[in-house]
């Protein structure tokens, strides 16, 4: 179900707990949300409707997948940029890495590994920041 998006910022600046087989439809109502914002978003996590569990969507070109409960293990070469936000107005400047290697469960809640770089590793990082209450 499409959800509306959390705007209050001490909402989002609270930390998310691990998800479990039961948060199950919180991933479907992330990814319906994310796929109804595709034309100005191309990622979200849980706190931004309003659910603070370690679950976060993204899109890449066509396809849209969620992570839950990710974790970076391994990032390398720093970089300034600028960020915007569906819950925020107007960009802000954050540091990102270009590479990075990621724990996470897939949508099934199997174990995964993944290797992502440039804007997918961007978008992620963005993502799982919110999960710890960073707002950019």
């Amino acid at each position: 179900m499409i959800k509306d998006i959390m705007k209050d910022p001490l909402f989002l600046a609270q930390k998310s707990t691990d998800a479990t087989k039961a948060d199950q439809q919180v991933v479907v109502d992330l990814l319906d949300t994310l796929r109804a914002n595709l034309d100005h978003c191309v990622g979200m996590a849980a706190n931004m409707i309003g659910v603070k569990k370690n679950i976060i969507v993204v899109a890449v070109g066509p396809f849209q997948f969620a992570m839950i409960n990710p974790k970076i293990t391994k990032k390398s070469g720093v970089f300034e940029t600028e960020e915007g936000c569906l819950s925020l107005d107007g960009v802000r400047p954050c540091k990102r890495y270009k590479e990075i290697e990621v724990d996470y469960l897939d949508q099934d809640f199997k174990k995964q590994h993944g290797k992502y770089s440039g804007w997918t590793a961007q978008i992620i990082q963005h993502e799982i920041d919110h999960c710890k209450g960073i707002v950019i």
